[in-house]
C-alpha cells in the first residue's frame, strides 16, 4: 500500500504561473512535472542555439541574428546559420528537447532557408525557390538533416511508452515509443501520409524499447522540388516531402519491410474516354474539310479579286498541327523525335494564329475600303508581306525559344513545350496576343459593316439571306479563332466540349463559307464531276454568294448610290 506515501508526495509547483517572465521577453514558458521549459515565440530564436541555458539565454529576432552574422567568404548568412544549427545538433546527439524548442528551432530553420517566409507565395505562383547561396539543394539537404536531428531530440528513452503528435502551421510530427511487450500497432500518420513499421521486433533488440518519428514539413517541396530529380520526362511533386527516422536506436536492422502510403496533394485528373472519343472524331472530320479546302484553293480557278493566300496557309498549318496532335502518341516514346515534333508543333501553332490574324486584318481592310465606296481590285496585303509575317515571326519565336531552353521540348503525356520556368509562354504569349487582336478586329469589322449591309438592295435583305449573312458572320468568328478563348474556361465540362467541337471545325466553316458558297467553285466541282449545269443543287446554295462577293456587291451598290445625281 502506498497510501501514506502518496498522501505526503509534494505537489508539483507551476513555476511558469508563479514567476511571470521567468524565461524572459519574447518567450514561452511551459510547465512540466518537476520542472519547466523555455522556448522562443515565432520569429525569435535562442541566443544559445537549440540549447536553452537558464539565466543566460535570451530570445533574439531572427532578422537581427542574421544581420549580425559575418559568414566566411563564398557562403551566405543564411547558409552559415543553418550549418551552425546543424553542427550544434550533431555535437549533442543525446540531448532531449521539449516540443516547444523543437518546433521553434525547425520553424526558424525553415524561415531562414526561405520556406517559412515565401512558401505561400510559391504555392500560388508555382515557382521553385533556388535557396540561399548558389544551389537550393544544399539548403534543402541541411534543413532535412536539422529536422531529423530535432525530432530525434524529442525522444527520451527513460520515459518508456510514448505516443505523441505535434501540429503547427509549418510541420506535423508523429512520434511513437513502444516496449517489446506492447500490443499497440506501430502505425504513424501525418497529413494523410502513413508509415507502418514493426517496432516490437526492434524493441527486442534494443534494451526493450524502440522509437520512430514520422515528419512532414510545409513548403519543403519548394527546396526539394521535382525539378531537382533530373528526370528525362516532365515531373511534378504530387505529395509532401516526408522524413522518417528511428531515433536513439542502436540496432536498426528491420525484420520486415516498412510500408509508406503517400497522399496526393492534389487530385490527378482522370482521362474522360468519351471526351477523348469526341475529340478524335471532331479532329478527323475537321481534317477532311481542311483537305477539301486546301485542294479547292490550289486547283480551282478563282476570281482575280480574291486573295486566298492567308486562307490556304491557315488551312495548311492547322491541318498539319491537328494531324501531329492526332498522331502524337506514336512518337511519344522516342525522346529525340518527340522533341523535334514538339518544336514543329510549336511553329505550326504560332503560324496558324498569325495566319488567323492576317485573315482578320484582310477582312478588316476589305470592309474599310467598302466604307470609302471603293470597288475592290485585289483583296488584302501582298504575298511577300503575308509570308514574312505568317512564317517569319513563328520561325524567330521558335528559334529564340530553342536557343534559350534547348531541353524545353518534349513531354511524358504529349510532345509539347515543357512547363518548367514558364516555357509554355513561348506559345501562350503569341496566342493570347493574336486572340486579343482578332477579337478587336472582328468587333470593329462587324461595327463598320452595319451601314454597308443596310444599303444593300431589298432582295438581298430578305429573311432567308439575312439568316445566311448571320451564319457567315458566326462562321467567320470561328474561322478567325475567336472561339479559342474558351480554352480559358476548361474547368467546366460544357466549355471543354464547346472548345473541342468549335475549334476542330475551323476547316469545316472555312470550306463552307469560302468554297461551298462560292458559285465559281461550285461550277468547277460540277465540271470535275462531269455534271451538267442543271444538276440538282439546292436553290439556297445556288444563290449563296461568298463573303467577298457579298461585300463586293455591297460596295458596287454603295458606289452606284454615291454616283447618282442628287
Amino acid at each position: 500500500m502506498c497510501i501514506s506515501q502518496c498522501l505526503f508526495l509534494p505537489a508539483d509547483i507551476d513555476e511558469c504561473a508563479n514567476t511571470p517572465g521567468l524565461c524572459g521577453l519574447h518567450s514561452v514558458c511551459t510547465n512540466a512535472p518537476g520542472t519547466f521549459h523555455c522556448s522562443c515565440v515565432d520569429g525569435y530564436f535562442s541566443s544559445t542555439g537549440v540549447l536553452w541555458e537558464t539565466d543566460v539565454t535570451v530570445c533574439e529576432s531572427v532578422d537581427d541574428v542574421l544581420a549580425a552574422i559575418v559568414p566566411p567568404e563564398g557562403q551566405s548568412k543564411e547558409m552559415y546559420f543553418l550549418n551552425q544549427m546543424n553542427q550544434q545538433l550533431m555535437e549533442n546527439p543525446d540531448i532531449v528537447l521539449p516540443a516547444g524548442s523543437v518546433t521553434n528551432s525547425l520553424s526558424t530553420a525553415l524561415k531562414v532557408s526561405g520556406v517559412g517566409s515565401i512558401s505561400a507565395q510559391q504555392a500560388s505562383t508555382g515557382q521553385v525557390w533556388s535557396g540561399p547561396g548558389k544551389d537550393g539543394r544544399e539548403s534543402g539537404s541541411v534543413v532535412l538533416k536539422i529536422s531529423e536531428l530535432l525530432v530525434n531530440a524529442l525522444v527520451d528513452p527513460s520515459q518508456g511508452r510514448v505516443n505523441k503528435t505535434i501540429h503547427t502551421p509549418e510541420l506535423d510530427i508523429s512520434l511513437q515509443v513502444i516496449e517489446a511487450n506492447s500490443t499497440d500497432t506501430s502505425s504513424l500518420s501525418v497529413r494523410g501520409n502513413t508509415m507502418d513499421i514493426n517496432l516490437k521486433a526492434l524493441a527486442r533488440n534494443n534494451n526493450g524499447t524502440a522509437s520512430a518519428v514520422f515528419l512532414t514539413v510545409s513548403g519543403m517541396e519548394s527546396l526539394l522540388g521535382a525539378s531537382f530529380l533530373q528526370t528525362e520526362n516532365h515531373t511534378e511533386m504530387l505529395s509532401d516531402v516526408i522524413t522518417a527516422t528511428l531515433p536513439k536506436i542502436n540496432h536498426t536492422q528491420l525484420s520486415e519491410p516498412v510500408n509508406f502510403t503517400m497522399s496526393h496533394k492534389r487530385t490527378v485528373s482522370e482521362d474522360n474516354p468519351f471526351l477523348e472519343w469526341v475529340n478524335r472524331v471532331c479532329v478527323i472530320v475537321g481534317l477532311v474539310f481542311f483537305a477539301l479546302a486546301i485542294l479547292t484553293f490550289l486547283l480551282c480557278s478563282w476570281n482575280p479579286k480574291i486573295n486566298n493566300t492567308a486562307r490556304l496557309h491557315l488551312c495548311l498549318c492547322l491541318f498539319l498541327s491537328h494531324l501531329l496532335l492526332l498522331l502524337d502518341y506514336t512518337y511519344l516514346t522516342h525522346k529525340l523525335v518527340c522533341s523535334i515534333m514538339a518544336g514543329l508543333l510549336h511553329f505550326l501553332v504560332v503560324a496558324s494564329f498569325l495566319w488567323m490574324l492576317l485573315e482578320a486584318l484582310q477582312l478588316y481592310l476589305l470592309v474599310q475600303r467598302l466604307s470609302r465606296i471603293q470597288i475592290i481590285q485585289k483583296e488584302g496585303l501582298q504575298k511577300k508581306y503575308l509570308f514574312l509575317i505568317g512564317y517569319g515571326i513563328p520561325l524567330v519565336i521558335v528559334g529564340v525559344s530553342a536557343a534559350v531552353k534547348r531541353d524545353g521540348y518534349g513531354g511524358y503525356k504529349v510532345c509539347w513545350l515543357k512547363p518548367e520556368q514558364y516555357f509554355t509562354w513561348a506559345v501562350l504569349g503569341p496566342v493570347c496576343t493574336v486572340l486579343a487582336l482578332n477579337w478587336i478586329l472582328f468587333c470593329v469589322t462587324i461595327w463598320s459593316l452595319r451601314p454597308t449591309l443596310a444599303n444593300m438592295k431589298s432582295d438581298v435583305s430578305q429573311s432567308k439571306d439575312t439568316r445566311l449573312i448571320i451564319f457567315k458572320i458566326l462562321a467567320q468568328f470561328v474561322i478567325l479563332g475567336c472561339t479559342w478563348v474558351l480554352g480559358l474556361f476548361q474547368s467546366t465540362m460544357v466549355f471543354k466540349y464547346l472548345f473541342i467541337v468549335l475549334n476542330s471545325q475551323q476547316g469545316t466553316f472555312l470550306y463552307i463559307v469560302h468554297c461551298l458558297f462560292n458559285k465559281e467553285v461550285r461550277d468547277e466541282y460540277r465540271k470535275w464531276l462531269g455534271c451538267s449545269s442543271s444538276s440538282s443543287t439546292p436553290d439556297s446554295m445556288k444563290e449563296a454568294p461568298s463573303v467577298s462577293e457579298d461585300l463586293d456587291k455591297a460596295g458596287e451598290e454603295r458606289q452606284n448610290k454615291g454616283s447618282r445625281p442628287g
